[in-house]
């Protein structure tokens, strides 16, 4: 079985020497090296714009402009083909421009075989280069699209776990109202409180622009304005939180603790369907520390005293403070009840 033989270069030289051109075109044709020349700016660019070159050689001086006139035009335009500039041996300063404006490699011009040796050697180096970068720009444009269609179907997860979520608080809504025992509407009623924590994750993270980290200004804006439709309306609950940004596995964490102290203050702070202040604050102490507080103006409760009502929702508070690597605290205060959860972002 025989292999098809490989393609010629294809190399344009721009010299207005053709007895130089001649000399060049048999030496690179002997390494399979295809050349056509052009004598002046006017013809290599009419050339550049009518065929595909694999590399480019430009001499300096042209009977009009020189190499470096059609290197920047060629440049501005995008043209990125690989391009050797060919200087004389006193001009270091043309070879430095040459390479500012865009070309890949310079060559000292003579009329010896060394000339052509190293013109050889810098087309090809200038044409592996060439390769390796658009292969490179090949695999970030892969890369960037892989990105975005996976960050598109995360979004799109998050969007339907939103919704099947909203759709089971909505299961024991309807259940609740169905006639149960006080007792089960309770339970049922703080099961909706948490997968409503949970599902505003979810909602908050397909709905902005990151799909990995929540703001939680907005996500506590958002989770309380629900909450706040379930509560007396002779209770004034007051959100106030700057914007720190965590992952969506804290941010539930961190809701779900939300959920059962503002839930636990609706219900045990005013007794007697007394009106009162539910405050909720999310700041930012210094840099990594965030501190949440949820107070009420209640009656108060005492730290060490007995859980009221299943005692879930302390271990709920504990086992979420844990995951979020914080602290609970209940500090002493003169009406009503403060809990502070400290934690790191």
């Amino acid at each position: 079985m025989t292999t098809a033989p490989a393609a010629m270069l294809r190399v344009l030289y721009v010299d207005d020497d053709p007895i130089l051109a001649r000399l060049v075109e048999k030496a690179l044709g002997r390494v399979g090296i295809e050349v056509s020349h052009a004598e002046d700016a006017a013809s290599a660019e009419a050339l550049i714009a009518a065929q595909r070159f694999d590399a480019l050689v430009l001499d300096h001086y042209l009977p009009t402009g020189t190499g470096l006139d059609i290197l920047r035009r060629m440049r501005a335009g995008g043209g990125r083909t690989p391009t050797i500039y060919v200087t004389g041996s006193s001009e270091a300063t043309v070879a430095i421009d040459a390479l500012k404006a865009g070309a890949d490699d310079y060559v000292i011009k003579s009329t010896g075989e060394d000339f052509t040796a190293l013109l050889h050697r810098a087309i090809d180096q200038a044409i592996v280069k060439a390769e390796l970068l658009a292969a490179k720009d090949r695999a970030d444009i892969e890369t960037r699209i892989a990105r975005e269609r996976a960050e598109m179907l995360l979004a799109e997860v998050h969007h339907r776990v939103a919704n099947s979520l909203s759709m089971v608080t909505s299961l024991l809504r309807l259940q609740a109202s169905s006639g149960a025992s006080d007792e089960v509407r309770t339970a049922l009623s703080e099961a909706q409180a948490r997968i409503a924590a949970i599902s505003g994750v979810h909602r908050s993270l397909y709905l902005g622009d990151d799909v990995h980290t929540v703001t939680l200004d907005a996500y506590l804006q958002s989770m309380l304005q629900d909450f706040r439709k379930t509560i007396p309306g002779s209770i004034r609950l007051t959100i106030d939180a700057c914007p720190v940004k965590i992952s969506a596995d804290r941010a539930v964490s961190l809701g779900i603790v939300v959920s059962e102290l503002a839930t636990n203050a609706a219900k045990y702070a005013w007794p007697e369907g007394g009106a009162g202040e539910l405050r909720v604050e999310l700041t930012e102490p210094e840099p990594g520390l965030a501190r949440l507080v949820v107070a009420d103006d209640g009656i108060g409760s005492d730290p060490e005293g007995m859980a009221l009502g299943t005692g879930l929702g302390q271990k709920l508070i504990r086992a979420m403070a844990e995951r979020l690597e914080g602290s609970v605290v209940q500090p002493a205060v003169p009406k009503g009840t403060t809990v502070v959860v400290s934690f790191r972002v």
